[in-house]
């Protein structure tokens, strides 16, 4: 085949391959794509090492906003954030601030509410709970009392508070309850929303799709994270392989159709988190580039 032939095969082959991708995802028809943000934990090592360049490369790799992995003390990195172009909306919170108020060494829920308020969020994220904290349905209806109570603090500041899961959540507890279903019954369907990440709904047993779909109107956010193939429903976050997590893309989520719930179903903005990458700088820029391509 001479060089000619070969550069028409390839230029078919590319146009076929493009033809035959989903449309309805495209960034045209997703207003996500005009406003998708990443959640810093991703590049969180970087970000130790140069956080300004760091932030710099987020940019540079198409995002237009940013999720702090902390709200207190991080007026820094908000306003290196915004020099870059990126907006700063949503910020996780430490969650014994909620799940343990009377603990002295909890952050003061009030004092990161001011916090919040005068960097501009317009999102606090309720992202984690402790072992020794969620082992009984007690415990979670206890988080859910304690959470309605810091939503309608964030409801007078103008601020929606969220709850973001891992896939702890999902397991059978006493009564075959699990702590989600817990959630999903307790929580103020006003004051508190939830944050989900598809990664860990699917680790959990449970389908994304479906998730999304039986909570609208109340997912104010999503974590777009791709989950291996062949990974095994784990429960327990600090077991989970490295390689379980995967570019947007490369693993077994069907991220057009995450995009095209998440419109349906009234979610405000979207976030790429990949918790754990041997190259993240890189990662985000091939996960950014598949949303750009579905």
């Amino acid at each position: 085949m001479d060089r000619r032939m070969f550069l028409q095969a390839s230029g078919a082959t590319a146009l076929t391959a493009l033809l035959a991708r989903p449309v309805h995802a495209m960034p045209q028809n997703s207003g996500y794509l005009k406003t998708i943000g990443l959640q810093l934990w991703t590049v969180r090592n970087q970000m130790e090492k140069d956080e300004a360049g760091t932030l710099k490369a987020v940019a540079a790799a198409g995002y237009k906003q940013v999720e702090l992995m902390n709200t207190l003390g991080s007026e820094r990195i908000v306003k290196t954030a915004k020099d870059n172009g990126m907006k700063v909306t949503s910020a996780f919170i430490e969650w014994t601030s909620i799940g343990k108020p009377d603990d002295k060494n909890a952050p003061s829920f009030d004092k990161i509410l001011e916090a919040a308020k005068k960097i501009g969020l317009k999102h606090l994220v309720f992202g984690y709970i402790g072992k020794g904290e969620r082992e009984t349905i007690d415990h979670y209806k206890r988080h859910a009392e304690n959470a309605n109570k810091a939503g309608e603090k964030c409801a007078k500041a103008g601020i929606q508070l969220c709850y973001h899961n891992h896939s702890f959540e999902f397991q059978k507890l006493e009564g075959g309850k699990t702590g989600w279903e817990t959630f999903v019954a307790e929580f103020d369907k006003r004051l508190v929303k939830f944050e989900v990440d598809v990664f860990w709904v699917k680790l959990g047993g449970l389908d994304p799709f479906k998730t999304l779909t039986s909570l609208k109107g109340r997912v104010s956010q999503v974590h777009l994270k791709d989950l291996a193939k062949g990974a095994k429903t784990q429960y327990d976050e600090g077991k989970v392989p490295h390689e379980s997590f995967k570019e947007l893309g490369a693993g077994t989520i069907d991220m057009s159709k995450v995009l095209q719930l998440c419109e349906k179903t009234g979610v405000q903005q979207c976030h790429v988190e990949q918790d754990q990458s041997p190259a993240p700088l890189s990662s985000i820029r091939t996960s950014m580039n598949h949303l750009w391509l579905i």
